[in-house]
This record gives structure tokens, C-alpha cells and sequence, in this order.
């Protein structure tokens, strides 16, 4: 136990991975009746944060991956949530998250995302261990500690719901052989109690919203999903955080994410100081993207050039 916390404490709060593994998935909000569309105080963050991306989200009723009412699930029965007292407000927010599932057809498969749910969360941690790893060139020996590291950080982040969320992402090939596998994920942060007590350099402003931990399925890379999982996430922010100036870090040397996040229209606001190499972590930007405002669901559904909303 003893080498365990030792190593626990030489990992810090935010995993970050080599943007390059990612992908991109596609979300979309609508908690009505709509049919399916085609279309981290982190205990290991020192040795360096796993990257993020983003995603867009939706809320359809009557397909088979979509939520019906023998799959729904209710957060507030989540054994990690804890029994901190939730108001009104944060009760609406959570069945939002509960209803929250996006469907995308891709060239190769379909993919959907959602809200992790309790059963996931091994599932989740095991493959943000595996790419905290191989970003980081770690020994095979270190695995089962940073899935241990990675589970403890999402036990940690689910007991803030609503105020924070990891999405999960799930792949179908076109022949349906494999069946639905993970994709991915990416965790959302969306205000100030959901915020990360020990932040990456350079520090975002606590009440703003904030996009992290992303990563993508080895063997599914290089199929949009990243994109598309930053889309989502934005989507999901725009309706549910009040404040619409979202940030993310991207480390320096990670250019195919950086020109990502240039491209969905993020700018540098902010970038590490060539000291942070002395505590071996790699120099990073803060980028920010204002989101636009919409006054509905529809809205910034119809707003999403290729996406069509049916009712």
C-alpha cells in the first residue's frame, strides 16, 4: 500500500493523452419523443494529463440504442453519487443527463454516446489507463495501478453530477459482428462546483466551462470520432452550462489536435511557461471558444450543418 500511495501521489489530477489517439462522435439534445438520427482533483495528473476533445449531443426516443423506458436509467440511484442534497435545479439537470444519448452513422459503423453509468465505469478506466500509458511510453507494469488511479478519479468526478460528466461513447460495425464495443470517452465540466480542484497549467477560470480526458479506442482511431465527441461535448455545454466561453488544453507538441481545435474555431489564450519542463511535464495551451447562444433544443440542432431533425 505504501508504494501504491507513493505512486498515487507522484501522479497528479489530470490524465493527458496524445490527442492524436482520438476521435469524433456526434450528439444531439432532445429530451422529447424524436426518432433516431442518421446521421479531476485527478490522483493522476503529475507525469502528465490525459488529453481532451469535445462532443454535441441529442435526446432520441424510439430506436434500439436509443434510451426507452425498460433501459432508462436513474443517477440518482448511483451507488458513487453520494448523498449530497440536490436542489431543483440540480435534479433537472441530472434527468437531463439521464435522457441525454446521441446517435451518429458513420462510414464504417454507427456510434452513440451517452452518460457513463455505473457498470461502465472499469470499462471506462480501463482505457483511459491504457492511453495514459502509451502516451506516456510507461512500462506494462504499471497498468493495473493506473486503472486503480483512473477508476478512484471517476468515483471521485461521478459524486459531482451534475455539475460535471464523463460521456461515453459505443461503436457498431455495419455487419453488427462485434457488437456494440467503447469508442471512447470525454468528461464535461460545466461550472465551478464541477471544476477540478487541482487543474492543469495554465489554469482555466474555475466557473468556466471545460472539456478533458478524452480518448479514443485504439483500433478505432482515425474515423472522425475525436471530432465529433468535441462537437458533442459543445452541444452539451451550450444547453446546460450558463456560462458559453468553454476551455481545453492542448500540449505544444500535439499538432494534429491543436490544428483540431484551430479548425472548430478554438484560439490560444494562454500558454506554459518554458519552467513547467523542470517538473518533466510537457508545456501546454489554454484555448478558448465562445459558444453560441440558442434560445431551444431545435435550434442549435438545426444549426449543425448535415444534421436533421425529424418529428
Amino acid at each position: 500500500m505504501a508504494a501504491a500511495a507513493a505512486a498515487a501521489a507522484a501522479l497528479s489530477p489530470f490524465l493527458y493523452l496524445d490527442p492524436n489517439q482520438r476521435q469524433h462522435f456526434h450528439i444531439h439534445l432532445n429530451p422529447t419523443n424524436t426518432p433516431p438520427f442518421l446521421s479531476s482533483r485527478n490522483p493522476l495528473l503529475s507525469l502528465q494529463r490525459l488529453h481532451q476533445c469535445n462532443c454535441r449531443c441529442s435526446f432520441p426516443s424510439s430506436s434500439p440504442n436509443s434510451v426507452t423506458p425498460s433501459q432508462y436509467y436513474s443517477f440518482l440511484d448511483d451507488p458513487f453519487r453520494g448523498s449530497r442534497f440536490l436542489s431543483n435545479e440540480e435534479l433537472e439537470k441530472l434527468k437531463a443527463l439521464e435522457s441525454f444519448v446521441y446517435l451518429q452513422e458513420l462510414e464504417s459503423g454507427s456510434l452513440w454516446v451517452r452518460v457513463m453509468r455505473n457498470e461502465e465505469m472499469d470499462l471506462t478506466a480501463g482505457l483511459l489507463a491504457e492511453s495514459f500509458a502509451e502516451s506516456m511510453l510507461m512500462p506494462l507494469g504499471y497498468g493495473a495501478l493506473l486503472r486503480f488511479l483512473v477508476k478512484q478519479y471517476l468515483i471521485e468526478r461521478r459524486a459531482v453530477m451534475p455539475h460535471a460528466v464523463t460521456l461515453v461513447g459505443f461503436y457498431r460495425d455495419k455487419g453488427g459482428e462485434k457488437g456494440n464495443e467503447l469508442a471512447g470517452t470525454v468528461e464535461v465540466c460545466f461550472d465551478k462546483r464541477g471544476a477540478n480542484a487541482s487543474p492543469p497549467t495554465p489554469i482555466p477560470p474555475k466557473n468556466s466551462p471545460y472539456i478533458c480526458n478524452m480518448t479514443v479506442t485504439k483500433q478505432l482511431r482515425r474515423r472522425g470520432i475525436g471530432w465529433h465527441l468535441l462537437k458533442a461535448s459543445e452541444e452539451l455545454l451550450s444547453q446546460m452550462a450558463s456560462t458559453k466561453e468553454v476551455y481545453l488544453h492542448c500540449r505544444m507538441i500535439d499538432e494534429a489536435p491543436f490544428n483540431m481545435y484551430i479548425k472548430a474555431g478554438y484560439n490560444v489564450v494562454q500558454t506554459d511557461s518554458v519552467l513547467i519542463l523542470l517538473t518533466l511535464q510537457r508545456r501546454k495551451h489554454l484555448m478558448c471558444k465562445k459558444l453560441p447562444v440558442y434560445n431551444s433544443l431545435y435550434e442549435s440542432d438545426m444549426s449543425e450543418s448535415g444534421v436533421e431533425l425529424l418529428s
